[in-house]
């Protein structure tokens, strides 16, 4: 590396690091993010508020309730006298669930009939609902076992005994903090790279590097190391704050993890570059960077399973390279994936990293004619 690039970059750390605005995008967004993903962004559901209309006045009906409110999924249960009752509730949105249990039900359990329950949900909310239906599904089975273990003769021959592979618990953080890794290292890899030729502009002092004695793509590649490790170096500090800090365990190797972070950030220091190379103020450079950021952590799959999407859409993934990452992210940290499995997904991000790489420069240099 000659002197004047090594002198480029050390210039770009410094006036990242000097200018107040450049360490407030440092560490604002991501420790807001940080925070926003692992405590509120969340697709569990609790805090549940049920209402329950119960007709029966046996011991089981009784039973149901109980259950129910000694689960800590639901934090508020609602006692109604009749029917019409329930449905004012659910329009209000104040409850999420109602629980009718009819006035034969323990009558029929007794009996060794079949006895219904009927629960009404909120379908304007269909995810919280199906989870919402899931819990409540899963309470009367544990129940309905537990009377079954009391009647050894009524026990049912096969049984379903379900386990969860990789993350036992369903811990939802194990699955968030991995992928902030991903995305809070793409949003500051675009925004150091977005905005250091915009910065150049708005101070007016681009015009000194276009008669120094830097070739463009000297300027280029200045502009591009100090990106690099600023994205490296903020992935490593989510990684480290996710296993030291939230305690999610990482099965995998480290070096595996460097290698495939330095592939990702380099395909994303293009795009980075290359709305740069577009923007002529600082301003336009993060819009750019966000308005590329909401699509790229949408297709990800990190909201939603990519498989659930369109199959044009699912094509248009292939283009993501946060998608490519996250995928190795988590089988990183929770599965131990091998090289072989890091090398199918990382070998699509140098495919990205070179066509962006080399448009970002063809763009610049066009800029500079």
């Amino acid at each position: 590396m000659s002197g004047r690039i090594f002198a480029l970059i050390v210039k770009e750390l410094l006036t990242l690091f000097r200018d107040r605005r450049g360490r407030l995008i440092l560490i604002g967004p991501p420790v807001l993010q940080l925070v926003v993903f692992a405590f509120a962004a969340t697709l569990e559901v609790k805090n549940v508020s049920v209402a329950v209309f119960n007709q029966d006045h046996g011991k089981h009906g009784y039973e149901i309730v109980q259950r129910l409110s000694g689960s800590p999924t639901f934090t508020e249960i609602r006692f109604v006298d009749n029917l019409s009752a329930l449905r004012p509730l659910i329009d209000r949105q104040k409850v999420m669930a109602t629980l009718y249990i009819p006035a034969d039900f323990s009558r029929n359990i007794e009996a060794g009939e079949p006895a219904t329950l009927q629960v009404i949900l909120d379908g304007r909310r269909s995810n919280a609902a199906q989870i919402v239906n899931g819990y409540i599904t899963q309470l009367v089975a544990d129940y309905e076992r537990a009377i079954l273990a009391a009647r050894p003769h009524l026990l049912p021959s096969t049984v379903i005994v379900a386990r969860n592979w990789f993350n036992e618990n369903l811990l939802y953080l194990w699955f968030t903090v991995p992928s902030l890794v991903g995305i809070l290292a793409m949003l500051i890899t675009l925004m150091v790279t977005s905005l250091s030729v915009a910065r150049e502009r708005e101070l007016g002092t681009f015009d000194q590097l276009l008669v120094s004695p830097l070739t463009p793509a000297e300027i280029l590649f200045g502009k591009t190391v100090p990106a690099v490790l600023v994205g490296m170096g903020e992935g490593l500090l989510i990684f480290a704050v996710g296993t030291g800090v939230f305690g999610v365990p990482f099965t995998g190797s480290f070096l595996l993890l460097l290698f495939a972070l330095f592939i990702f950030v380099m395909s994303v220091v293009g795009v980075g570059l290359f709305l740069s190379a577009l923007s002529q103020t600082q301003q336009q450079a993060i819009l750019g960077a966000f308005i590329f950021m909401v699509p790229a952590v949408t297709l990800s799959g990190y909201a939603a399973p990519v498989e659930n999407m369109p199959h044009w859409l699912q094509v248009a993934s292939w283009a993501n390279p946060l998608k490519h990452f996250l995928i190795t992210l988590k089988g990183l940290f929770l599965k131990n994936m091998p090289f072989m499995d890091v090398w199918a997904n990382t070998w699509p991000l140098l495919v990205i990293g070179a066509l962006t790489l080399a448009l970002a420069g063809w763009f610049f240099t066009q800029r500079l004619e």
